[in-house]
């Protein structure tokens, strides 16, 4: 039976996710803080196989808490939002967390999620060695480099240049470039980009790709409202330029 820890600091929130994940049949375990969540996901002797943790907890907030867990654990954690403007902190947790859900949220739409992020993490035990580089659901490849006006992306390496300049990206800011640059002019919409970078698309608030597109942009130092590199498509996704806009 697997295991889920559920840490928020509201109880009628706590009970109704116990309530569906025993139904789906997961052991569950409750928490209502930060330090306790912490010390419930790194037990040794009861181990839980997935966290789910709410953002904004007393004692330390569940950014901290997601920290201090990936330091010492692989566990995964969905974080649960209360409002948009926490997708920031959930995209500075890009690396850390696996998912994220925004209340108000369908239990049954988190069980579902619970169920598709373990089916990844055992999807990626499982499966030939990536990238060194970060929790990537893009293989490491023997690729030629793609080169799009100033920029460079190598896959085989996962380095990232603009006009010779290193961009450091994050894991998932890769796969989402690489992604969309493999099919230069290709529009590609939000979920198409979850399936490509997280692996599966299902049950994922697609809204999170603006927030790492965002980012990514920054990094590449694209303006969003005269993009060099990445374009927005209104009402479809994304796309990166055949040719680069100087």
């Amino acid at each position: 039976m697997p295991s889920v820890l559920v840490v928020d600091d509201e109880a009628n929130i706590r009970e109704l996710v116990a309530v569906y994940f025993t139904a789906a049949g997961f052991g569950v375990r409750q928490a209502d803080d930060g330090p306790s969540g912490l010390a419930a996901a790194l037990d040794a002797d009861d181990a839980p196989d997935l966290v789910i943790l709410d953002i904004n907890l007393p004692g330390m907030d569940g950014a901290e808490v997601c920290r201090r867990i990936r330091e010492r654990s692989s566990v995964p954690v969905i974080m649960l939002t209360a409002k948009t403007g926490d997708l920031d902190k959930v995209g500075m947790l890009e690396g850390v967390a696996d998912d994220y859900v925004t209340k108000p949220f369908s239990a049954p739409e988190l069980v579902a999620r619970a169920r598709a992020v373990l089916r990844r993490v055992s999807r990626a035990d499982s499966a030939p060695p990536v990238a060194a580089t970060g929790d990537s659901a893009v293989e490491a490849t023997t690729s030629p480099a793609i080169e799009i006006g100033g920029l460079r992306i190598d896959p085989a390496t996962r380095e990232v240049e603009v006009d010779g300049r290193p961009v450091e990206l994050t894991a998932k800011e890769f796969d989402l470039l690489a992604a969309m640059a493999s099919e230069p002019g290709v529009v590609f919409s939000r979920e198409k980009l979850l399936e490509r970078a997280w692996g599966f698309a299902d049950y994922v608030d697609a809204r999170g790709i603006d927030v790492h597109v965002r980012h990514l942009r920054e990094k590449l130092g694209d303006d969003a409202a005269a993009p060099r590199f990445v374009e927005t498509v209104r009402s479809v996704g994304y796309r990166v330029r055949r040719e680069s806009a100087r």
